[in-house]
């Protein structure tokens, strides 16, 4: 049994255990365990603060059982791919604007997963960059800027 394998399992304990009906299942491409219920919104919380709780939470739990183990990702009901590609959406947009004005431009504030995806979607943009501050804070603005 593998750490994706023993984290479905735990994915699956933990929210039986707090009487959510659920679908578990393994996307070992991506590292994933997604969550398939029919309410979502208790899961996700806020902007998604409940899913990061329940994904730090899993990962703890699993690393203390595979020591060897990655981490992982838990989605429910697509929420962080949709989220991401709602992100991804919206930096395009400003950076259309930036490039018609010629202006820089700050995207919202974002943890460094988000950062690392919307930084890697323009590295080999021809007439955008983006930068971050290098300063201890979690949350951080990527600056969209004229190549």
């Amino acid at each position: 049994m593998d750490y994706l394998d023993v984290a479905k399992e735990v994915v699956d304990n933990m929210l039986g255990y707090l009487g959510f009906v659920v679908t578990v299942d393994v996307d070992r491409e991506n590292r994933t365990i997604n969550v398939n219920s029919g309410d979502p919104k208790l899961l996700i919380g806020h902007r998604g603060d409940r899913l990061e709780e329940l994904q730090y939470l899993a990962n703890r739990i699993v690393q203390d059982r595979v020591k060897d183990a990655d981490k992982f990702r838990v989605d429910v009901d697509y929420y962080r791919a949709s989220f991401e590609d709602r992100m991804i959406e919206e930096a395009e947009h400003v950076a259309a604007k930036v490039i018609n004005t010629g202006e820089s431009a700050k995207l919202e504030p974002m943890n460094s997963y988000h950062r690392r995806i919307i930084h890697n979607h323009f590295k080999d943009h021809d007439k955008v960059k983006t930068w971050s501050p290098k300063d201890s804070a979690r949350l951080k603005r990527i600056t969209i800027m004229v190549r």
